[in-house]
């Protein structure tokens, strides 16, 4: 009789550990939502979408996109972080979202790592210095001998504060040794009018967001972010390559499951993001748009994901740049 409890006891422990893998034999069981902590039009929501699109036909679940933007994104990945760690909430974790705000915010609603569990880094895009045509600068050498002309008379957009264009921006500030005043907007969609009407100076946009509008010549391209040429403008030279060695400040978009998650969800969502991304009209379309797809293990962003934080943390302590 003794030993009844003991047993109970044993039987309880094997059918705790036997929770995983059971839920991951049956995952997904229901529909997955992926929040997005932006507007629906940009990258972001684009590869939400790419993965809702094309996981439905497989899994026979379908993914649900909930845009949740504002406070830099930091909206949305709240959400995700105070979410059942099952593998039905996922977020599509940005630059922003994941390595720039915990310097950038005084208070967060939730830590970068500890909070998530890594999936997939998805890709990445440069920004893109552009200037408005009224602007006497036709190449990096020359904005920055405008810039120390007049100091602080230049301004250059964003859409917002603690976006990659602004810490682009300010990185560019400490690098070239100029004071460019940076005019934040709430959103892009607001601050793309005012650099077309000369209100602005210039913006470091999205490389995606830009194209359009460099192709129809409103705005005139500088330099890409990246530390090599993008392969959807490639003529575009980098801004590393015209004096400021080192400059690289590339948007960067990966998908995230809440903490503790199991590892055998996480290692199926994986192996199916890879082959979704990896389809060559998804490849394709990527292209089109100015992302370089990445892909790869949970371990890779995690990797990625650390150095990134570092980088930011220091371009954001130097540039003194806060959001309240």
């Amino acid at each position: 009789m003794r030993c009844k409890p003991f047993a109970a006891a044993v039987l309880a422990a094997c059918a705790a550990f036997a929770v995983p893998s059971a839920h991951a034999d049956t995952y997904p069981s229901k529909p997955i939502r992926m929040v997005v902590g932006f507007p629906s039009g940009g990258a972001p929501d684009i590869l939400a979408r790419i993965f809702s699109e094309k996981i439905s036909p497989s899994w026979g679940q379908p993914v649900v996109v909930d845009n949740k933007p504002g406070a830099g994104g930091n909206i949305g990945a709240e959400a995700v972080a105070h979410a059942a760690p099952d593998g039905y909430t996922l977020a599509l974790g940005t630059v922003g979202t994941h390595s720039i705000n915990g310097a950038l915010y005084s208070k967060m609603p939730y830590d970068m790592v500890k909070d998530f569990t890594p999936v997939i880094l998805v890709a990445t895009t440069p920004n893109v210095l552009v200037v408005n045509p009224s602007v006497p600068a036709r190449n990096v050498a020359e904005l920055i001998a405008l810039a120390k002309a007049k100091p602080g008379a230049l301004t250059f957009g964003t859409p917002g504060i603690g976006t990659s264009p602004h810490v682009a921006g300010e990185m560019f500030n400490a690098l070239a040794g100029v004071k460019l005043t940076h005019v934040p907007y709430k959103g892009r969609a607001m601050a793309i009018p005012d650099l077309l009407g000369g209100h602005i100076s210039m913006m470091f946009d999205n490389l995606p967001s830009a194209l359009p509008v460099i192709k129809e010549g409103k705005v005139r391209a500088l330099g890409v972010t990246s530390a090599k040429r993008s392969h959807s403008a490639p003529d575009i030279p980098t801004l590393a390559e015209q004096g400021l060695p080192g400059f690289d400040a590339d948007s960067w978009f990966a998908i995230f499951a809440p903490a503790n998650t199991p590892k055998e969800v996480i290692a199926r969502l994986n192996t199916e993001l890879n082959r979704i991304y990896q389809l060559p009209d998804v490849q394709a379309k990527l292209k089109t748009l100015g992302l370089d797809p990445v892909l790869g293990t949970p371990e890779k962003l995690a990797g990625y994901q650390k150095v990134e934080i570092a980088k930011w943390a220091k371009v954001v302590r130097d540039s003194g740049a806060k959001a309240e």
